[in-house]
């Protein structure tokens, strides 16, 4: 799709750059991997320099202890090695000049080689390491904060200390943003969608001095809004994804239908934790890891990466340095993240230091054990028990403090600890920090509140000052930084525009709003247990039996519901693609199967088995419940005596081979159903879960990750993510100016958008009231108008692509 140059110029001159990178990409060779500073410059500087350089030595009043002091005494010249005095000094061969001095061991060539191109590349150094001997150690424990006097009656918790920092620093608190821009970070950053023009309307004719809190009440109280975006942060501290590494071998476990309901249903953030320490089957996938294929590092087994994982995504800890070795950047040894895995190792660990072996053994215990520890002769489940209930103490301020953080760095661009996962640096604003984690902690640990309580405070919905986003040392706190769309939000965003959603999820999830106790009553149950046998109670232990029931749709549902149990067990397929398996009789699973389900005849086929070691109860009960749409009524296909029977069963992939009509009989409703009357209520509850299904558009969350979303910076996953990209990148620059997904969505919504808005002038104002959340101002109708001429598709396309290419749209500001 050929793009208009000169539109672009005029309607917003800072997309130039954008055209400029797509232009030079094909001359660019793919940069190569930066320099790791903890594994190759520490250990580097340690060996040569740190002796005389490092901690309370600073000899010819040089020290390496930070970043600063290097650039400061003019050692480094970013970028140019060649300009740099640290690269003469350890290359001159004057025995007066040379470093180190005469008679040490010289840097060898690798080394200085190694040295150059650190600097080259921009001398990378994390935020807070240093090599001075006295570091910044958070506190362990939940600390009182007192708030200030509130300024100029601003009497928000956050404001209060926020505007008591600023007026330390001698500033004072930007003004709040207008109607329509808080409207668009809040939809955005809440539910990770833009406000449509209706709804954009209604909230600004809203006359209520509250509106704003209402607003983001209502927002959070949109489960499936709230849940289907929040899960790509989740995903990616949970390295939980759909496909990619580790899936096709079985090396790899998804989490995603537990995470999705944990979301939805805004389970308290404490029991999420004891859920992924000590898993249920659903969640065990993110402490099982990924099991690589061949031969592995020390470092990246199973039990280390349990070590590393839970550290890092739930306490803001880095064990990756020291799981090779003593950590050169904070205070973790080696024998403490062994420790950590040998809570979780089903075997005795060995300590291996840079892969390895050194004949020690790993010591189980955790990582703060003033607050108790693990009983290292407990079963392994016990183990994570008493580890999870460590990790959810009410004394262990870190874990509280590292999900606020997280949460306040995703809503206002940069932590109040930075970066997120190096929880060890100072905050820039302790007392900040403390109230936030204890106002979660005391809130019930609900995710769902913390939100709330940044969002309503002034410093959230401030204005973004020019400032605000430049890099200082120390940090100093302006107020909110602009943030780029994440990749999710992007595609939503283009997708609500043009209406060209996939039209089912690549996800497993049942897209269901929670289920209130006072919500009306579901529709009650029309499936019967059913057997081959009406004397089920006394089925043959260990029997299976292929069950089936075929049936007309007159067309492919919207939403399609599945409510299935089994004594003992089952796994069934829907048109020949299997919808899952389990084995505990005393629960009901709900599966989404729209996607399954066609036009004309569709074929359910369960294999069910019986346990125990004699004759015992065996029934199966099976419920289908679709709708060609959220107004139509549910049409429902339940287990009855319409379904048949057989004791030939298909093969592992729900196949048969060969034609076998005549095997099948009618199945039997069991007598007693009142065997299994004690899982009614699931019953009952997995009905209601199904009956709060809702229509709406897919999201990008639960897609695959595609071409796309992986330029606009979606992760794959492997490991955690807390962190994307904020910077354009020459792949992204070539994919929005020329990438296929991108022309084809925009292309798919063409006609609707045609359709719906037939006019120039029309199609222009709704378009930037929806992209944007304001009128084009006259300069730009003016040119949007001569663009669009006759309203032809091309045309069409190419007006909406400028518009998505504008930096105001690709910010939440």
């Amino acid at each position: 799709m050929t793009r208009p140059l000169a539109f672009r110029w005029q309607l917003h001159v800072t997309t130039l750059p954008l055209c400029l990178l797509a232009a030079v990409a094909a001359a660019q060779a793919p940069p190569a991997k930066p320099l790791d500073f903890a594994h190759s410059i520490a250990p580097l500087l340690k060996r040569h320099c740190l002796e005389c350089h490092g901690g309370a030595e600073s000899k010819g009043g040089f020290s390496f202890n930070t970043r600063d002091l290097v650039l400061d005494a003019e050692a480094a010249v970013v970028g140019k090695s060649a300009e740099s005095r640290l690269i003469a000094l350890v290359t001159s061969r004057d025995e007066e000049e040379q470093m180190p001095p005469r008679g040490r061991a010289r840097l060898s060539d690798e080394e200085v080689a190694t040295l150059k191109r650190w600097i080259d590349e921009g001398l990378e150094w994390p935020a807070g390491v240093t090599f001075a001997e006295k570091q910044y150690e958070p506190p362990l424990r939940p600390r009182a904060v007192a708030l200030p006097v509130p300024h100029e009656n601003r009497r928000h918790p956050v404001d209060r200390i926020v505007d008591h920092y600023l007026i330390g620093q001698q500033r004072l608190p930007s003004e709040p943003i207008g109607d329509a821009a808080f409207a668009r970070r809040a939809y955005l950053d809440i539910v990770g969608l833009l406000p449509s023009p209706d709804q954009l309307q209604t909230f600004l004719t809203d006359a209520r001095e509250d509106k704003r809190e209402q607003l983001i009440a209502d927002l959070l109280a949109d489960d499936l809004a709230y849940a289907e975006h929040w899960l790509s942060f989740w995903n990616d501290l949970l390295r939980n994804d759909y496909t990619g590494t580790g899936f096709i071998t079985n090396g790899r476990k998804q989490i995603t239908g537990w995470l999705y309901r944990s979301l939805v249903e805004n389970k308290r953030y404490d029991q999420l934790v004891r859920e992924l320490i000590a898993p249920t089957a659903e969640s065990e996938g993110f402490i099982m890891g990924i099991r690589w294929r061949g031969n592995v590092n020390a470092s990246q087994t199973l039990e280390i990466q349990f070590a590393q994982n839970i550290s890092q995504a739930l306490l803001g800890i880095n064990l990756k340095c020291a799981s090779c070795h003593d950590s050169f950047i904070d205070r973790w040894t080696l024998e403490q993240t062994y420790g950590l895995a040998q809570i979780y190792s089903t075997q005795q660990l060995e300590l291996h230091r840079c892969d390895k072996p050194t004949g020690k053994l790993a010591k189980t215990g955790w990582l703060f054990p003033e607050l108790g520890d693990v009983d290292p002769t407990a079963a392994q489940p016990e183990r994570l028990k008493q580890l999870a209930a460590l990790m959810t103490h009410r004394d262990n301020g870190r874990l509280t403090r590292t999900i606020v953080n997280r949460i306040w760095h995703r809503l206002m661009g940069r932590g109040i600890v930075h970066p997120v996962d190096a929880m060890h640096t100072e905050p820039w604003s302790e007392e900040l920090l403390d109230y936030l984690a204890n106002d979660f902690a005391a809130s019930g640990y609900d995710l769902r509140h913390i939100i709330a309580t940044i969002c309503t405070s002034q410093t959230y919905q401030a204005r973004i000052l020019p400032e605000s986003g430049a890099e200082q040392t120390p940090y100093r706190f302006h107020g909110p930084l602009p943030r780029r769309l994440t990749a999710e939000q992007f595609v939503d965003s283009v997708w609500q525009l043009t209406g060209a959603a996939p039209a089912t999820p690549d996800a497993d999830v049942m897209r269901a709003a929670s289920v209130s106790a006072d919500a009306d009553q579901p529709p009650p149950p029309q499936s019967s247990w059913i057997w081959n046998v009406a004397a089920a109670e006394s089925a043959a232990a260990g029997e299976k039996l292929a069950f089936r029931k075929t049936f007309r749709l007159p067309a492919a549902p919207k939403l399609g519901v599945a409510i299935i149990s089994c004594d003992n067990e089952y796994q069934w397929w829907i048109n020949g693609k299997e919808v899952g398996k389990d084995d505990n009789w005393s629960t009901y699973e709900v599966s989404s199967i729209a996607g399954l389900l066609k036009t004309g005849d569709n074929e359910v086929l369960v294999v069910g088995a019986n346990g125990g070691s004699g004759p015992n109860p065996a029934g199966l009960r099976v419920e289908l419940r679709v709708r060609p749409s959220d107004d139509s009524p549910w049409q429902v296909i339940a287990s009855d005596t319409s379904w048949q029977w057989s004791k030939r069963l298909p093969d592992r992939r729900g196949k048969y081979r060969d034609g076998l009509d005549a095997a099948w009989a009618p199945a039997r409703a069991v007598n007693n159903q009142a065997v299994w009357g004690s899982a009614d209520s699931a019953l009952r509850q997995a009905i209601a879960l199904g009956a709060n299904s809702q229509m709406r558009m897919v999201r990008a969350s639960l897609m695959k990750n595609d071409e796309l979303m992986r330029t606009l910076g979606r992760p794959n996953r492997d490991q955690i993510v807390t962190s994307r990209p904020t910077q354009l990148t020459t792949l992204e620059a070539i994919d929005l100016a020329n990438g296929q997904q991108l022309a084809d969505a925009i292309a798919a919504g063409t006609p609707r958008l045609i359709q719906s808005h037939p006019t120039a002038a029309e199609l222009a104002s709704w378009v930037f009231r929806f992209a944007l959340s304001r009128e084009p101002t006259a300069g730009e109708q003016q040119l949007a108008v001569e663009l669009l001429g006759e309203m032809t598709p091309r045309n069409v396309e190419d007006f909406v692509w400028a518009v998505l290419m504008l930096p105001e749209f690709q910010l939440v500001r």
